[in-house]
């Protein structure tokens, strides 16, 4: 293949709307955006969300709830993802991320009790349930809250 040879894909290029050109094209005289009105003028329209005065929607449908911006927001991991580490090793934040099983440590990483664990590790976390910690120490490991 040379580059003489090359096209585009098949209806990628499309041709652009020439408005304003006379009124053979279709749309010439006014350019599509008819006669008079808001929406005709230069820097004409209406912000987004805006109803023409009538109260939007974002405003008349009811609110509910409350989001707290002091929560604490916990990286998540199942004690069946700790089974790939070997036994003995210290299963830490870095650890967690290098292996790819978190993508950030935010408030810290908290230790769930989904599955099952086999390696006896030691895992360092913010948070662990109640039932995570069994499994670990059932498995001959330790927990230890950072």
């Amino acid at each position: 293949m040379k580059i003489h040879e090359l096209t585009p894909a098949p209806d990628s290029n499309k041709a652009v709307k020439r408005v304003g050109r006379g009124h053979g094209s279709g749309n010439g005289k006014t350019a599509g955006k008819g006669h008079k009105g808001q929406n005709a003028r230069s820097g004409g329209g209406v912000r987004i969300g805006f109803e023409g005065g009538q109260m939007p929607l974002a405003r008349r449908i009811p609110k509910r709830g409350f989001n707290n911006i002091f929560a604490a927001e916990y990286a998540i991991v199942n004690v069946s993802d700790l089974n790939r580490f070997e036994n003995g090793t210290v299963v830490d934040a870095e650890l967690l991320k290098a292996a790819g099983l978190i993508k950030k440590e935010l408030d810290g990483v908290k230790v769930l009790g989904n599955g099952e664990l086999t390696a006896q590790l030691t895992v360092k976390a913010a948070k662990f349930s109640q039932s995570a910690v069994e499994k670990i120490e059932k498995a001959g490991g330790k927990t230890e809250v950072m």
